[in-house]
């Protein structure tokens, strides 16, 4: 009984819950990706270096067919979806970071009245 209890714990945490929707999440945001590297970014770079489609790419030894095009298309893909979520989280942390900046140090207080009251207290007693 201890470990069903223990169990319901675990997946009711907001933790477990957070990282179900960062998931979900993270899912969509990738077919967002996938769609800007497919469908806009690898056309621009396929005729930038002269209508090479990487995938088509094979070398045939023996009776294998290695399709290194498509590793290379897929390395391509790695680095442009590295680099765009690099630059999300670039722009979150500096949103962050103003978030946490320190406000401007507050004037020094001056003495407090019990202070000044002391002071002139002894100025009197010095006076006589």
């Amino acid at each position: 009984m201890g470990l069903i209890k223990e169990f319901k714990e675990f997946a009711v945490k907001g933790n477990v819950m957070d990282m179900a929707v960062g998931v979900i999440i993270g899912g969509a945001f990738g077919k967002i990706i996938s769609s800007l590297v497919d469908d806009i970014l690898m056309p621009l770079i396929g005729t930038i270096i002269g209508g090479i489609d990487f995938t088509s790419l094979s070398v045939t030894i023996g009776e294998a067919d290695v399709k290194y095009g498509t590793f290379i298309q897929n390395t391509v893909d790695f680095i442009i979806v590295a680099f765009c979520i690099f630059l999300m989280l670039k722009g979150i942390n500096k949103l962050n970071r103003k978030k946490e900046e320190p406000e401007a140090p507050a004037a020094p207080a001056g003495p407090t009245q019990e202070e000044l009251l002391a002071e002139i207290r002894d100025l009197l007693k010095k006076q006589q």
